[in-house]
């Protein structure tokens, strides 16, 4: 289904770096957010750790990425043309959102990558949008979860945002994330119900289904200042969509890796700091108690998904033609 250029055989890796190299950084976000919110004693120091590794991952990426456009723009332009592989884009822009949130403790640099990050968002999110309702490309067949990432941008920009003091802007990113969240949620549960299974590269990105409601929730809260109605709406379809994940456990374990399964990571950390953020609203010990068994898997799958990943590395089966 790629509609990446012949390559040449004097191209290198670097001709095939993907755009969703970009799930890695969020997923490091996510993880290192998770650990900022739980904010156990003695966590400063593995915090800020967490905080440059992300970056440090941000860097080399946009670097390297950076580096293909320079070098192989056929190949960038492959991308954005193709059904699927588009809808990375945004995670560019969603990565300088989550970094905001990682530095909010230095202002200058959260803001500056948070007016870049809403920015670069808006101008993609618009890209896509008009990419999903002219290209005549697009079949049903190409529908997967990876479609939310355009929107859940959209709802991370109002964490920061509202920090800032930016409410005006929060509300109306919000207010995109959660129309287009409602209405790809429908299409995509069509597609998962009435037409073939995802391919085994596509199904760990059915976890993308956890995050529009669990970022939604951080963003609200964060936004209203308190746990109402429409929070707990959020929160409770983020954890009934967990449950259903959690019937296809079996499915998940036995995949083998690839880079995809990076879209793992970003989902379970939004609900870790939903959760989170649940139990500092609510108060009872049982959201507190989840949030922490949360972050202990998060940290675990964070782990094993940097393993593959440098493993994987090692043995040549990254950046290749599909």
């Amino acid at each position: 289904m790629s509609v990446a250029p012949h390559s040449a055989p004097s191209e290198g890796r670097l001709a095939h770096f993907p755009i969703s190299f970009f799930a890695v950084v969020m997923g490091l976000s996510g993880f290192a957010i998770s650990w900022h919110a739980i904010g156990w004693p003695l966590t400063e120091t593995i915090c800020w750790i967490w905080n440059a590794l992300a970056s440090g991952v941000f860097i080399v990426v946009s670097a390297l990425y950076l580096t293909k456009i320079l070098r192989y723009p056929a190949h960038v332009t492959a991308e954005l043309h193709h059904p699927v592989k588009l809808n990375f884009f945004p995670a560019f822009s969603i990565s300088l959102l989550l970094l905001s949130i990682l530095w909010k403790s230095v202002p200058a640099l959260s803001l500056g990558l948070w007016t870049a990050g809403a920015v670069v968002q808006i101008v993609l999110t618009l890209y896509v949008m008009r990419s999903w309702i002219h290209k005549p490309h697009y079949t049903m067949d190409h529908v997967n979860p990876s479609w939310f990432i355009p929107v859940v941008g959209n709802i991370i920009a109002p964490i920061t945002g509202s920090h800032l003091g930016f409410m005006e802007i929060s509300w109306f990113f919000f207010s995109i994330g959660l129309l287009f969240w409602l209405v790809l949620f429908t299409v995509v549960l069509y597609r998962l119900f009435f037409h073939e299974p995802l391919t085994p590269k596509l199904t760990p990105m059915l976890f993308i289904l956890l995050a529009p409601p669990s970022i939604g929730f951080v963003a609200y809260t964060s936004m209203v200042g308190e746990l109402d109605i429409f929070a707990r709406v959020l929160y409770y379809s983020a954890v009934f969509i967990a449950l259903v994940l959690l019937t296809s456990a079996s499915t998940f374990i036995r995949l083998p890796f690839f880079l995809s399964s990076w879209a793992y990571s970003f989902p379970f950390a939004a609900l870790t700091i939903a959760t989170i953020k649940m139990g500092h609203l609510h108060g009872h010990t049982i959201f507190v108690l989840l949030g922490s068994g949360l972050i202990v898997l998060l940290t675990a799958l964070i782990a094993l998904l940097l393993g593959l990943t440098l493993r994987a590395m090692a043995r040549g089966q990254i950046c290749v033609p599909e």
